[in-house]
């Protein structure tokens, strides 16, 4: 596969025809580079996912050439090296969010694409790309990947609230993901991505200063919407969402006052 402009864009591209999970893979490389010889912005990508993994462990899988799995190292301290703290790193998922928002709203400028929160891209209500990040301590980095459902057609996709970018109309030479429309994708990404993330950590990961928070307000479909919150004991919420925090938790208008959700499932409620 052929990707040049990700290539000029990437601290370093490595180009799998096949991997399990590139987050996995790339998550180990980074734990054994114990030198720290792996630049920033090193990014692993395939066409082919076998087992990736979504968020609380999900299966994700499509069919082989097809989609665009890719995971991206990112170093976590600010421009003199100093760690930005991990409560602050809560923003780096929804940095992805947006940025891929961004990347995917300009291929399709008469498509609605917002991001669900934390770090869901949708095209209407239906899902485009899902994000897992994962800390990497030891190696002061986190790892960020990306599946983004490029050519799939309808009988392809895992489920019917999913859709794919030439479903929704981007351009495509054939059924397979081709090497122009994944490099196009792929490349705005990083560029995106590596701009948040380094005004993120110059502003030593505030949101507000850097301009993130506005930002995602601004793409952030959720807000103001009604939800409902799977919290990870098992309980539920019915609210409105209202708000990003200071550290990119989504605060919930309930019945019994504000909450505040750092993590669990947020299931869009709409009517009518």
């Amino acid at each position: 596969m052929d990707l040049p402009r990700s290539d000029r864009v990437a601290g370093r591209l490595i180009v799998r025809e096949s991997s399990p999970s590139t987050n996995a893979e790339l998550v180990a490389m980074a734990a054994r580079d114990v030198d720290r010889e792996l630049p920033d912005a090193t990014v692993l990508v395939t066409l082919d996912q076998t087992a990736g993994r979504g968020r609380l462990d999900r299966v994700w899988t499509a069919p082989p050439g097809t989609s665009l799995a890719v995971s991206v190292l990112l170093r976590t301290a600010d421009p003199v090296g100093r760690p930005v703290g991990p409560e602050r790193l809560s923003w780096l998922p929804i940095a992805a969010g947006v940025a891929m928002t961004e990347t995917i709203a300009e291929l399709l400028p008469h498509a609605t694409v917002s991001l669900k929160w934390p770090n869901d891209v949708l095209i209407g209500e239906k899902k485009v790309c899902g994000i897992l990040t994962e800390l990497v301590p030891a190696a002061g980095a986190v790892v960020i990947g990306s599946g983004v459902n490029l050519t799939m057609d309808a009988g392809q996709l895992p489920v019917p609230t999913a859709t794919s970018l030439v479903l929704e109309g981007a351009p495509s030479a054939s059924g397979r993901a081709d090497g122009e429309l994944a490099d196009r994708v792929l490349a705005d990404y990083l560029e995106r991505l590596r701009s948040q993330v380094t005004a993120l950590l110059t502003a030593h990961g505030d949101a507000d200063h850097s301009g993130l928070r506005a930002l995602a307000r601004e793409l952030c479909g959720t807000l103001g919407g009604g939800v409902r919150v799977e919290l990870p004991g098992g309980d539920a919420r019915h609210g409105t969402a209202r708000d990003l925090d200071e550290l990119g938790r989504l605060i919930v208008a309930t019945e019994h006052g504000d909450l505040v959700v750092a993590a669990g499932d947020v299931i869009h409620l709409r009517h009518g």
